[in-house]
């Protein structure tokens, strides 16, 4: 009989991170059952860039970008989903019941939605529909909570919003500990106002316990959930925790004390989402509990940041460009990226501008897709926004007059950690509680046709044809 597998997506977290963490909470349970579990270094296979809508594509689909050829939050999906369906997918249509909570690029939702167990889409979503269907009411939430934090956290909280949430909490499955540490959270940034950098954190908490409610309510043979919050702490804060890995630190104690636990604090919630799972595989012990990150995270520079530049208004940009706003419509992005798509008429000319613009002398990069998709990057650092203009030809605009924002960092934190191929892979498995040793190296693109193996679902002929996974399946 196939096991069943929990796939809970820790994006971007490496094994330096995972040891350290043990380390400084020798009695957590990542402590604990780490060293029984198989161990894997993963190494992504990627041709263009490392970012995380680029490699999780690559987990899910077996296949690197150079055939997904995904780049790009709300991008057209059509078809590559046709050519390389991703791996919840391939399992429906093998008979294995599923569910999916936040993976990436699973907006929009497939038509069959309700042949899923569960199926939340992630928070780049353009809208909140969700199965059950109850869940909409969470998600349309978590969507505004996240577009509304992207950068610097918003303060505000939309009360009316959170209430109609808040009377939905045992049918959603919030457990009582959750709503008690939402509630010391928001008392705590009274106090510290610094606290609020933790608030995306509590987004992963809540989805978590909704995710925890479907599988225990359907346990279906395969499910995914996907957290940020530890990636988003370290791409903040590594030289925080890791000030001795800088030969230049552009940081002020006081800032580093301040943040030095960031880390630590954002593991200590995924330790306990693990121990949830770890304890709910021992009670069902025909569940597997797989963590996976996609690839990893290491020390770039310390650097602090004053200001980052967005595109906060999109339709004055193009207006001022020269297009009208039925030429085009805006996509989900991460800032400081900006998606949209063209109609046929403004392809062209968006291009000939966007190869054209320069931001205070320099040129802007953005990137082009089918089907009239743009991508663009703005994301300049420490700005003078008195006296940096953009351009085009013989035009120039102040950054506000081009719907630009030179946006002041509230926790001066810039990428003191960014992208490396090194991830990792580790498998709980309450059948086989014996210490392991080794980490062997494998390819991300060996996770999927291993997973389709387990559950006697056909391989598709562009996977790789045999996996490096030793054990745990």
């Amino acid at each position: 009989m196939s096991r069943k597998i929990i796939l809970f997506e820790l994006n971007e977290v490496p094994f330096k991170v995972l040891d350290q963490f043990c380390k400084w909470q020798p009695k957590s349970a990542l402590a604990k059952h780490l060293p029984k579990c198989f161990q894997y270094e993963t190494r992504t296979q990627e041709i263009s860039s490392l970012s995380p809508w680029i490699t999780w594509p690559s987990v899910h689909r077996g296949v690197n970008d150079e055939k997904h050829m995904i780049q790009n939050f709300g991008q057209e999906l059509s078809s590559v989903d046709r050519d390389f369906p991703p791996l919840w997918e391939l399992l429906r249509r093998g008979g294995v019941r599923v569910g999916v909570c936040g993976s990436l690029h699973t907006y929009p939702p497939p038509t069959h939605m309700t042949d899923y167990d569960f199926f939340i889409p992630d928070t780049f979503a353009a809208g909140s529909e969700c199965f059950p269907q109850n869940i909409e009411l969470f998600q349309d939430f978590n969507l505004r909570m996240a577009r509304e934090s992207a950068r610097n956290v918003a303060r505000g909280v939309p009360w009316a919003q959170a209430l109609r949430v808040l009377l939905h909490a045992p049918e959603l499955g919030f457990k009582l500990q959750t709503l008690t540490d939402v509630a010391g959270q928001l008392l705590s940034e009274r106090a510290q106002k610094w606290r609020t950098v933790r608030r995306r954190t509590f987004q992963s908490v809540l989805a978590f316990d909704i995710y925890f409610k479907q599988l225990a309510r359907t346990k279906p043979g395969f499910s995914t959930f996907f957290t940020n919050h530890v990636a988003s702490s370290m791409h903040r804060f590594w030289a925080a925790s890791f000030p001795d890995e800088y030969p230049e630190m552009g940081y002020s104690n006081e800032w580093i004390q301040t943040y030095r636990s960031e880390i630590d604090w954002t593991m200590k919630i995924t330790d306990r989402m693990f121990e949830r799972l770890v304890r709910f595989a021992d009670i069902n012990p025909e569940y597997q509990v797989w963590i996976v990150t996609s690839m990893g995270q290491a020390a770039t520079q310390a650097a602090a940041v004053e200001t980052q530049l967005y595109l906060v208004d999109l339709d004055k940009f193009m207006r001022e460009l020269g297009f009208e706003s039925h030429e085009f419509s805006q996509r989900p992005a991460m800032l400081p990226q900006t998606n949209l798509i063209t109609q046929p008429s403004a392809t062209g000319r968006l291009a000939d501008s966007l190869r054209q613009l320069q931001i205070g002398g320099q040129s802007v990069t953005y990137r082009q897709k089918e089907n009239g998709f743009f991508s663009i990057d703005m994301g300049q650092y420490n700005l003078d926004t008195a006296s940096t203009r953009a351009s085009l030809g013989g035009r120039s605009w102040s950054l506000e007059e081009l719907g630009l924002r030179n946006v002041e960092i509230e926790d001066k934190s810039g990428t003191s950690a960014y992208h490396i191929p090194e991830g990792c892979l580790f498998i709980y498995d309450p059948r086989d509680q014996s210490v392991k040793t080794g980490r062997p190296t494998i390819s991300t693109l060996d996770l999927a046709p291993t997973i389709l193996k387990s559950f006697r679902v056909e391989r598709p002929g562009y996977m790789a044809r045999e996996s490096r996974l030793a054990g745990g399946v």
